[in-house]
Parts: C-alpha cells; structure tokens; sequence
C-alpha cells in the first residue's frame, strides 16, 4: 500500500540535512586523526616527543690546540669556536663531560706510565656519563625546559628588570656562560704545568712541557707561545702567570690587559708592514687589511664596499686618528675585535639569532611567554627520534 505523501516527505530528509551531517562527520574524523597523529603529539610539559637534547662536550682553546698557521686569527676562531650552553646546568654536566674526555687526551701527562689505569677506561666512564646524562635532561619530570627558563628568565633580565629580555641582555648572559666555560678550560689547562699546585706557572715551565707534546699551532694563526707572549700576559711583572693571567695567556682576543691588546696590534702591524716602519700607511692597509675590518662602525654596512678604493680611504681616515698619515699600533686597537673574534661577538651573534627565532610580535625583545614557547631555540642541540640519521644542531 502506498503512503500517504505526507509519510513520504517526514521519512525523507532534506539535502542540506544530508550534506550538514557529511560535515559533521568530516570534522569529527579530522579532529580524531590529529589528536592521535605522531607527529603532533606532545608531553604535558609542552616538550616533542621527536626531539631529544644532546649534550655537547666543547673543543678547547689551548696550548695543544693543533691549527695551521695563517694571516689572521679570525678564520681559525671562526672554525673551532663553539657557542656556549644557554642554560648553567646544561653548561656544568657539558663541563664535566669535557673534562672526562680531556683526562683521557691527556693521561700519561697527568698520570705518567706508573700508573695503572688506562686512557680507554676513562673512554667508557665517558659513554656511561653520557647516557646517564641525556636521559636526565630529556626527562620533564627531572629537568623541564619550561621551568627551567622560568628559573633563569629572572637571572637575564635584569638591566633594567621590565618583563623584557632585549638584545644586550640576552648578550651578557650568553656572554657570563662563555667566560665561565672559558675560565674553567683555562684552569684544567693548567693543571698540565702547574706539576706543584702552586697555582702559578713559569714560562721555562710551560715552554719545556709544551715542547713535549705540542706543536706551534694556536687559535690566532701566528704561534702565540714565545716568551713575548707570556710577559706580556704577566700583568703584575712577577714573572710567572696565575690563574686569571693563564687564562689572558690562552685567551688574549678576550683579554682586556692592555699589554695584550698592544702585542696584537704590534703582530698585526708586523704581518702587514712591507718597508718595516713600524706603522701602515694606505696601501699597506688596503692590500691587507681593509677587508678583514670591513663594516667595524657599521653592522649593517653594505658588501660591495669590500675592495672599494673610496670606501677603504674614509675608513682609513677614521682610523688614522692625529692624520698623519698612518696607522699605528694605538689606533688599530678599536677594530682588534674584527681580527680577532672575542667571546664577545660570539655571545652577541648568539644573541641575535635567538631573538631573531623567539620574537613572535617582531618587537625586538622577548617575554617569558615567548622563551617558553620556543624552548628549542635556548636548548638547541636535539635528535629527532623518529629519524635516528638527522641530528640538528641550532645555534645556541
């Protein structure tokens, strides 16, 4: 029997129903598959479950860095120069890695034959460090990226404290990290001539060791190791080199001793004066130096002047400070840090490149809330678990 037509037309339902319900059920099925998709799901504490941090024990600058020599140091800092942790408690189990890894290097120095261990030992203690480490700081519950920088935020922004990390800020504190990395690889490097534990080291000392077991090489690309070197990092003249010296003696682009500052300006006008006046007039200083100092006044200045005759004659004239004419050690001293790249430059690159990474509103500074969503941009070196042949290494 046939329904009436109105049955019919309550049994049936309109296409905008039928098509409203397709939606529906669309929306539903999308917001199913990414909740359980891999690659979007996260820890409660905001950290991927694909990254992994790593820690990274630093190459050292030292006497037994092994660099070929060359005309400038700038090339070889660039090339073995490694950033600083972000965060203290990443930069003391990285310590204490270098350190292990640095006992081995050096173990019959610090051991002589008679003793009984082995280098290879110390290699194993290393690789269990290791791991017991790396599985500390990826664990949210021990070590939590985001209270972590909640922790330190306070620490950073500090001049003035306005809820704001800006540029210069976020350089000292990358700059304190550095120097506290640099001062402790000093210390152990001097425990290989400082036999005695006095604390101080002599240069007939340090040159007889060094001789043993090290070459010429250095960080600056020109031997650093002469005795010339080692007075003029003797600041108080006594004759022998104490920690904070030791430290300036291995470190000079990052020395504020002016006797330092005035033998690298001294080396550098030696590299480059060809009549041997002890100065540089304007061609000895285009040939071989404008290029290396290009854009010291001016961050942002423009490539193509590199090699520019007029550009290279305002500068010298810069430079050139009672315009005689040329430039003598003194009045080179202002673009050193272009030469010779300092922790300094180092931290305030770093600097940049995070704030460049983490400053969502494009304000030039960053709130705590912006450290926090971008964790990786402060803890940088991360494994990608789901791809164990890419490693990323950010610039920290």
């Amino acid at each position: 029997m046939t329904p009436p037509p109105a049955a019919a037309a309550a049994g049936r339902k309109s296409p905008a129903t039928v098509l409203l319900l397709y939606v529906a059920c669309a929306i539903v099925l999308l917001l199913l598959l990414t909740s359980y998709s891999p690659r979007l799901q996260s820890h409660s504490h905001g950290r991927s479950l694909h990254r992994r941090l790593k820690l990274h024990p630093k190459s050292f600058p030292s006497s037994s860095a092994a660099a070929s020599g060359g005309s400038g140091g700038q090339h070889q800092q660039q090339h073995h120069h490694h950033a600083a942790s972000f965060d203290p408690a990443i930069a003391e189990l990285e310590r204490r890695l270098d350190d292990k890894e640095w006992e081995r290097e050096h173990y019959r120095l610090l051991h002589g034959d008679e003793d009984g261990g082995e280098p290879d030992d110390h290699m194993k203690e290393w690789e269990e460090f290791l791991k017991e480490e790396e599985d500390f700081i990826n664990d949210d519950d021990r070590f939590n990226l985001a209270d972590r920088i909640r922790a330190l935020f306070p620490k950073i922004d500090a001049s003035p404290t306005d809820g704001f990390v800006s540029l210069d800020e976020l350089t000292s504190w990358n700059l304190e990290q550095a120097r506290a990395d640099q001062h402790h690889r000093s210390a152990r490097e001097m425990e290989l001539y400082d036999k005695k534990g006095e604390g101080i080291v002599s240069f007939e000392t340090f040159n007889t060791l060094r001789q043993e077991s090290h070459g010429e090489g250095n960080m600056l690309g020109f031997p650093w190791w002469k005795e010339e070197h080692f007075n003029a990092s003797d600041a108080n003249g006594d004759g022998f080199l104490d920690k904070a010296e030791f430290n300036d003696f291995l470190n000079p682009s990052d020395s504020d001793n002016p006797k330092i500052i005035s033998l690298l300006s001294r080396q550098e006008i030696r590299q480059r004066d060809k009549d041997g006046d002890g100065k540089l007039n304007f061609d000895e200083y285009f040939s071989g130096l404008h290029d290396h100092i290009h854009g010291y006044d001016d961050e942002n200045a423009d490539i193509s002047h590199i090699g520019n005759m007029t550009t290279a004659k305002i500068r010298f004239s810069k430079l050139d400070k009672d315009d005689d004419g040329f430039i003598s050690e003194h009045e080179l001293e202002p673009v050193l840090d272009k030469l010779y790249l300092s922790e300094r430059y180092y931290a305030r690159q770093q600097a940049i490149h995070a704030i460049s990474e983490a400053d969502t509103d494009h304000d030039g500074r960053l709130t705590l809330d912006e450290m926090i969503e971008n964790p990786y941009t402060f803890y940088g070196s991360v494994y990608l678990s789901d791809d164990d042949d890419y490693f990323h290494d950010e610039f920290r």
